[in-house]
């Protein structure tokens, strides 16, 4: 299974067209919030989608998603709600809660990916303005058998970084 994660793209719509036609084959897209868009944007169809504390002009946006694919259960939220910016921790225990197997979140505009208690956790850093590096990012994650595979791109649809994680 191919996701395609992408967040905190403010308003750029155009961006999340480039960035979709470069990942056609995706199984699911997500977007963690702060598209500053309304729901029913057509470059929005189809897309798993969350409010980020920018998106206040349209309330059909939910705080938080949860998709079921196969054996996988992922948790989508912004981030903004469990204060990502300091500590994943208030993240961890909701992604505990739900059951998730994969949590996805922005907020911080800081690409990441890292296992916590058998949890997958991705920022795929943001499309406009990326904080901690030069890079404006999306992650691709594969959902192999015994393994994720999270490849980290540029706008552009440049790999820059692959990270491979086991799964429990």
């Amino acid at each position: 299974m191919k996701i395609l994660v992408m967040s905190d793209t403010h308003g750029d719509a155009e961006v999340i067209r480039l960035v979709r036609s470069q990942q056609e084959d995706s199984d699911i897209v997500i977007h963690c919030g702060d598209s500053e868009l309304s729901y029913d944007h057509p470059n929005l169809a189809d897309v798993v989608r969350v409010r980020g504390n920018c998106d206040y002009t349209d309330n059909r946006f939910p705080d938080e998603d949860v998709i079921i694919h196969g054996h996988v259960k992922i948790y989508v939220t912004h981030g903004h709600l469990f204060q990502v910016k300091s500590s994943l921790l208030a993240l961890s225990y909701r992604a505990k809660e739900l059951g998730a197997n994969i949590c996805c979140f922005g907020h911080s505009h800081v690409l990441g990916a890292e296992m916590i208690d058998d949890i997958l956790f991705i920022n795929p850093g943001s499309l406009l303005m990326p904080r901690g590096r030069r890079e404006q990012s999306y992650v691709v994650l594969t959902v192999e058998q015994e393994a994720y595979k999270v490849e980290c791109f540029t706008r552009q649809g440049e790999l820059f970084e692959t990270l491979h994680f086991n799964r429990h």
